[in-house]
C-alpha cells in the first residue's frame, strides 16, 4: 500500500473544499450564505491552480473572480433597496432530478479515476506567467492597449447613463409624493 504524501492531503482538500462548497452553493436557501460558499469555491479552484503551477491562471483566478466578481456579487445583494423587506431565497427546485444525475456523475467520475493509469513521477511545477507577461507586452501589446480602451469607454458610458438615471428622478417622485 503506498504512502499518503502531504501533496495528496493537500490536493484532496483542496478538491473537497470546492466540490462541499459547490453543493453547498446548488443547495443553499439563502442566497447570502450562497455567495459566501462560492467564494470557498472559487478560492478552491485558484488553490488547486496553484497547486499544479498554473500560477497565473490561480491569481487571475483570485484577482477576477473572487476580487471581482463575487465581491460585485455580495454588494448587489447587500445593497439591494429594501433587501430586509423581501425574503430572498435560492429555491431547491429539481432536486428529484438533480440528485440522480449529480450521483450518477459523481460515481462515473469515481471510476475513472480508479481507473486511469496515474504517472507517477514527481514533476516539479515551473512558473508560467512569463510568457503571458511577454506576449501582453509584445505581439499583443496593441490588442491589449485596445481591450483596456474599450472596458474604458464601458465604464465612462456605465457611468454616464447612471448619473442620467439619477438625475432624472426628482425628489418628489422618489418619494412618491405629489408636487403642489
Amino acid at each position: 500500500m503506498s504512502t499518503v504524501t502531504p501533496a495528496a492531503i493537500v490536493f484532496f482538500g483542496l478538491c473537497a473544499l470546492v466540490v462541499g462548497c459547490a453543493g453547498g452553493v446548488a443547495l443553499s436557501r439563502n442566497i447570502l450564505h450562497a455567495a459566501f460558499l462560492l467564494l470557498g469555491t472559487l478560492a478552491g479552484t485558484a488553490g488547486l491552480y496553484l497547486f499544479i503551477g498554473a500560477d497565473f491562471l490561480g491569481v487571475a483566478q483570485i484577482l477576477i473572480y473572487v476580487g471581482g466578481i463575487l465581491v460585485l456579487l455580495l454588494f448587489a445583494v447587500l445593497l439591494t433597496s429594501k433587501v430586509g423587506d423581501t425574503r430572498l431565497s435560492n429555491p431547491s427546485a429539481g432536486l428529484q432530478f438533480g440528485v440522480p444525475l449529480g450521483v450518477l456523475l459523481a460515481a462515473g467520475l469515481v471510476y475513472l479515476v480508479f481507473t486511469t493509469p496515474w504517472p507517477l513521477t514527481e514533476a516539479v511545477a515551473t512558473p508560467m506567467t512569463g510568457r503571458p507577461g511577454e506576449a501582453f507586452l509584445g505581439e499583443y501589446l496593441l490588442l491589449f492597449e485596445l481591450a483596456s480602451v474599450v472596458l474604458l469607454m464601458a465604464l465612462v458610458g456605465a457611468m454616464v447613463l447612471a448619473r442620467r438615471a439619477v438625475k432624472g428622478r426628482s425628489p418628489d417622485a422618489a418619494s412618491g409624493g405629489a408636487a403642489t
